[in-house]
């Protein structure tokens, strides 16, 4: 009997032992633990629902994302706009210009703006047509407006010679601006710039016709780049293996023609074929419309053949009128496998106004009713009309 109640009192007593060490063992597992002060999940969580890392499993759900670019035509500065930028002797204020059309700037992913005379400074002696130079107050207004890149490839580059060029470029690093088709040395020229936006990457190119025959200095073809459709393909080729969308500015076409010439377009033609997803033209002086145009491999390109004067000193009804063009830029995809698609193309035409020069909408000078504005309408949008006008 004694020895049954031993045995009794044995097994009762590992039992509960038994049971001890499983209710501290699952004390033990389950218990929160912190890592740098932060509560972290239990280990028992853990074990049964073991996740791969969020990185990989991202890698299975298509991503989108968006930017939006705008862009604006010359920036031409005569005596006229820096004579009525001036507040004092060699200081300049051209901020009241923009600030109309300065909430559609600031406000996209990356702007772009042709920066056609040189920002050399007044130690140069401002000048004005045919051979420009421009106050650097020109930049901090840019800057101050949103730009984020301006292209310096135009027939007016070398106006003012390679000194010019030089503050100009220093003065755009001073303001923290990007530059493109004009360059300070050979390694600046072979750095393609690229901005980003939301996770989608562009690069940038530029290119003129021609410098009103003023020669490049021997050997420092950097200082501009020049209009040459092989070197142009090569350069858009590398900056697709860099970037998810090429932007080609191209300063070409005739001067005052509302329409483009056969070389424009062919000239587009080639680049977009070369992988060119966006070209903003300029140069003409007078807008010209925007159009879509198929690539070989699929997909398409928007080109608007030119923005016009943005800033200027020419009097002409179709010269005082430019515009900002807005393109969405949607990525949508993996990290290695993704695809690129421009939408929602929208122009705002703007007006220069008289003597002040302050870029307004076009609608507050011409009313939306009036034939002028009804032209500028159908001009924009006669390749593409569902080209959103912007008022």
């Amino acid at each position: 009997m004694k020895l049954k109640i031993k045995m009794f009192i044995s097994i009762v007593s590992l039992t509960l032992m038994f049971l001890s060490i499983f209710m501290l063992l699952q004390m033990y597992v389950t218990k929160d633990y912190t890592v740098s002060g932060q509560t972290a999940e239990t280990e028992k969580t853990a074990a049964l629902h073991t996740t791969k890392p969020l990185l990989e499993v991202e890698k299975y759900y298509p991503k989108t994302t968006s930017a939006t670019l705008v862009g604006m035509g010359d920036i031409l500065i005569h005596d006229t706009v820096y004579n009525a930028a001036r507040v004092e002797h060699n200081l300049y204020d051209f901020k009241p210009m923009l600030t109309k059309v300065k909430p559609l700037i600031e406000g996209a992913d990356i702007a772009f703006a042709n920066q056609e005379t040189m920002i050399g400074g007044t130690e140069l002696g401002l000048s004005s047509y045919p051979r420009f130079n421009s106050p650097y107050e020109v930049g901090d207004a840019l800057k101050d407006a949103g730009i984020d890149i301006v292209s310096m490839a135009n027939n007016h580059t070398l106006d003012r010679g390679e000194i010019a060029i030089q503050n100009a470029i220093n003065y755009w690093n001073k303001l923290g601006v990007a530059y493109v088709g004009s360059y300070k040395s050979e390694a600046d020229k072979e750095e393609i710039r690229i901005l980003d936006a939301n996770d989608i990457t562009f690069s940038f190119l530029a290119y003129t016709y021609g410098t009103n025959g003023i020669p490049i200095p021997t050997g420092k073809d950097y200082l501009v780049n020049l209009i040459n459709l092989e070197a142009m393909k090569k350069e858009i080729e590398r900056s697709k293996q860099l970037s998810d969308v090429t932007v080609v500015s191209i300063h070409f076409g005739n001067e005052y023609q509302r329409m483009p010439s056969d070389d424009q377009k062919n000239i587009v033609k080639q680049l977009v074929d070369a992988g060119a997803d966006i070209i903003l033209g300029h140069h003409p002086h007078v807008l010209q419309p925007v159009e879509w145009i198929e690539k070989e491999n699929g997909g398409k390109a928007f080109v608007i053949y030119s923005l016009g004067n943005f800033i200027s000193g020419q009097r002409h009804p179709y010269r005082e009128i430019g515009g900002i063009v807005q393109l969405t830029v949607e990525k949508t995809g993996f990290a290695d496998n993704y695809t690129i698609e421009i939408k929602n193309p929208t122009f705002l035409p703007t007006y220069v106004v008289n003597r002040k020069f302050t870029v307004i909408p076009l609608n507050e000078q011409y009313p939306l009713d009036s034939n002028i504005y009804k032209d500028i309408e159908s001009h924009m949008k006669k390749w593409m009309p569902e080209l959103a006008i912007l008022q």
